[in-house]
């Protein structure tokens, strides 16, 4: 063989002839040897400048040696232009000699974008690489209209329908382009008008507010609901179809969907034809089957009642009831089939579940998807369905379940498939969508006495994919100072033992009405482990030890903690144990809207200078009223006392007033205040919180974006100082709760309604935070 030259050698004119030519000449007049087979002495390849020519050789249907004929050069031709590097390929036959010359194809040196506003550049890189156009690869004119066409498509899906785009092509030397797209994206096309027709018992109103697609309002430049987008339209359809579906309106049906958009392409108007038909009353419901001899567990399991409306939200409950059930005694193909059986003249319907189990099957292996950062191991731990078990449909729910509390992943979710060549076994695959775990928290809160305080923690939830938390926090408030740095081990053990640790350095001056310069200083640790006892409970133990210097001149330090350092001394030192339990049963902990969060803290110190008992509970509880409207309780209780003939140490008080506690008043600012004016807390504390949060107007249903509403009442007590409900400190407010772009936001504007002379009003608060 011989290797590509610089120049096309001429061929002989008694025996060279173009391929191309032959086969031309054989599709014209019958199948005609262009040149007589010959044996194959030698191949040369003309042209090359980066293909290497083993890619040549290697599609060539012959060798040397083999009987060369025209048959097998033009299976050359398609073979070589099938590759796609060449703009052009011939073959010439000299004697015995077939030389193979190529023109390769450009190679995109780079893909450019002018005035692409709406997308970021690396979306429309992506979707041009789907399409063959990409740095890298060799350029061929005719994707250009597929790229022009598929960039058109990005943005008719952000509702651009005016967007042109102009393809500029600019050679380099080495044979090398440069593809720039020039995008001119238009306005964009907005919704002007929807219609619903064929409605009759509904009001056209009531329908179209169950749309997430509306017509321009004055929040839809942040909700972007007046830009048409079929999937969103799709999923509008749905929800309408499903509300008249559950209202008992069986037969109901979506005649047609008009969407027209006018000749300027700015607006859009979406017509939507239905028919209602009647509504049904359930009078009967049926089992048939093979339910395993349980027929009175599944039916206890029907979520459907005789004589009520159709629903098809309960009978779509019942089937994946009776799935879960079936998957829970290993049967994770089990088939139910709702039957109807319609008497029009009546409006009435008979159901029948019809089951049939199938076989029973147990999983022979656990595979994890999508897991990029997560170690497999992290995952894994919490998964209570094991290889080489029954299929238990219940462990399988808990193990997802699991896996979603971490808190590591926006999706979780696990595919039962089939083991092919078999017919009793599974394997499970938990497919995860990894999320932001660090959080960069900022708070922020405005009184006439600090004017702005600013608290920040960074913190880390899963550090290298670990499972394990690293959380850094300070504070520059005037009169709190706060260094904190923590970590947990939520698997110390195998049996998943959870392990803390805490150190921290704190400067407290807790408020005083005359200024006056002194400070607590606690340096202190902590280890703490956590015993699962339950799948939902985790009860907590550990120690800690902690040294309190109080810092002052006797003549600005307040009276009660002047007095508790002439007759304790400046520094006490505790060696606090730890008790704890927690249950978590929210639906979320970002953005709960359901369930419940119960947790007890209780700390003794009996070693050191320190003597006393300190407890703390707190109780939430979140009803959700409707699809969008949520009702939220927050109760915390707590208590301390002295132990040992000690009073309960000053610098342990519970502090009450501002976030998380009673809002509109300052932070720490409630309960006693000595002779010279300091907030001094108290040993007893009582916190009670109502809030409603309902959708921002034009926000819809978006859980992102609510209002709320909320009413807070506490204080804290001096250790000799009966509680009672006159004592307490009240205020209502209005709120704002946000996920924003760069986190949560929440703000709130309280007013006290109970209150008395000498308080500290701080009105206006807010928190935001935001992932990295």
């Amino acid at each position: 063989m011989h290797s590509s030259r610089s120049r096309i050698r001429l061929p002989s004119l008694r025996r060279t002839s173009s391929i191309a030519a032959a086969v031309f000449l054989a599709l014209q007049s019958g199948w005609a040897w262009a040149v007589e087979p010959f044996a194959l002495r030698d191949i040369r390849i003309e042209g090359l400048q980066r293909v290497e020519p083993g890619t040549v050789f290697g599609s060539l249907p012959f060798r040397i040696g083999d009987i060369y004929n025209d048959e097998k050069g033009a299976a050359a031709l398609r073979a070589l232009f099938a590759t796609g590097l060449f703009s052009d390929v011939r073959l010439e036959v000299d004697k015995d000699v077939v030389v193979v010359v190529v023109e390769e194809r450009p190679i995109i040196a780079g893909v450019e974008f002018v005035g692409t506003k709406e997308f970021d550049k690396e979306v429309l890189t992506k979707a041009l690489r789907d399409v063959g156009i990409a740095e890298g690869r060799p350029f061929d004119k005719a994707l250009i209209d597929r790229a022009e066409q598929e960039l058109k498509r990005q943005y008719l899906g952000k509702s651009l329908y005016g967007a042109e785009v102009i393809t500029t092509v600019t050679p380099l030397e080495r044979n090398r382009v440069n593809v720039t797209f020039t995008v001119a994206e238009g306005d964009v096309a907005k919704i002007r008008e929807i219609r619903i027709t064929g409605n009759r018992a509904f009001s056209e109103s009531e329908l179209k507010g169950l749309f997430s697609l509306t017509t321009g309002g004055w929040l839809t430049w942040y909700t972007k609901s007046d830009r048409y987008s079929r999937a969103k339209l799709n999923a509008d359809l749905e929800a309408l179809r499903s509300f008249y579906l559950n209202r008992g309106y069986l037969e109901f049906s979506i005649e047609s969907t008009q969407v027209a958009i006018s000749p300027d392409k700015e607006n859009i108007s979406i017509t939507i034809n239905i028919r209602e038909g009647q509504p049904y009353v359930v009078t009967d419901v049926r089992l048939e089957g093979d339910y395993l001899g349980k027929e009175d567990d599944f039916k206890s399991l029907v979520a459907v009642e005789p004589g009520k409306p159709y629903r098809a939200e309960d009978v779509a409950e019942t089937v994946r009831k009776f799935s879960e059930r079936f998957g829970n005694f290993g049967y994770a193909f089990a088939r139910i089939e709702p039957r109807t059986d319609i008497d029009r003249s009546h409006g009435r319907v008979a159901l029948t579940f019809v089951a049939q189990p199938q076989r029973r099957v147990y999983v022979r292996r656990i595979n994890v998807s999508g897991n990029a950062r997560t170690r497999d191991e992290v995952i894994r731990r919490e998964f209570r369905q094991f290889e080489s078990a029954w299929y238990d449909g219940d462990k399988i729910r808990l193990s997802r379940d699991r896996i979603d509390r971490l808190g590591f992943f926006n999706e979780v979710n696990i595919e039962t498939n089939e083991v092919p060549g078999t017919n009793d076994q599974v394997d499970l695959t938990i497919n995860v969508v990894e999320k932001p775990t660090g959080n960069l928290l900022l708070g922020a809160g405005f009184s006439s006495a600090e004017k702005l305080t600013l608290t920040a923690s960074v913190k880390q939830e899963n550090v290298f994919g670990t499972g394990n938390y690293l959380g850094v926090e300070f504070n520059t408030s005037k009169y709190n100072r706060t260094f904190v740095v923590s970590t947990v081990d939520p698997y110390f053990t195998i049996d998943g033992i959870s392990r803390s640790l805490d150190f921290y350095y704190r400067t407290t001056q807790p408020l005083s009405s005359q200024g006056s310069d002194y400070k607590l200083v606690t340096p202190g640790a902590a280890v703490r482990f956590g015993v699962p006892f339950t799948e939902f409970d985790t009860v907590y133990f550990g120690i800690g030890i902690e040294s309190t210097e109080i810092r002052g001149d006797d003549g600005s330090l307040p009276n009660g903690y002047f007095k508790y350092r002439e007759q304790f001394g400046a520094r006490s030192l505790g060696i606090p144990l730890t008790l704890g339990w927690t249950r978590d049963g929210r639906d979320s902990a970002l953005v709960p809207t359901r369930g419940r969060y119960q947790r007890v803290n209780a700390e003794v110190s009996l070693a050191g200078d320190a003597h006393y008992v300190r407890a703390n509970y707190q109780f939430q509880q979140y009803i959700p009223l409707s699809r969008a409207f949520t009702l939220a309780f927050n109760t915390e209780l707590g208590w301390g006392k002295g132990l040992q003939g000690r009073p309960f140490p000053i610098f342990k008080n519970f502090y009450s007033g501002g976030l998380g506690t009673v809002r509109g008043f300052q932070q720490g600012s409630l309960g006693p205040v000595d002779a010279t004016g300091a907030y001094l807390g108290g040993p007893k504390r009582i916190n009670l919180n109502a809030e409603l949060y309902v959708p921002f107007p034009g926000g819809g249903p978006d859980r992102t974006l609510r209002l709320f509403g909320y009413v807070d009442a506490g204080n804290v007590f001096a250790e000799d100082q009966k509680f009672t409900f006159s004592d307490l400190r009240a205020s209502t407010g209005i709120g704002l709760s946000w996920i924003s772009p760069i986190g949560p936001l929440k703000l709130s504007y309280g007013f006290p309604v109970r209150r008395e002379p000498g308080d500290r009003i701080e009105r206006l608060q807010f928190q935001i935070g935001t992932a990295f």
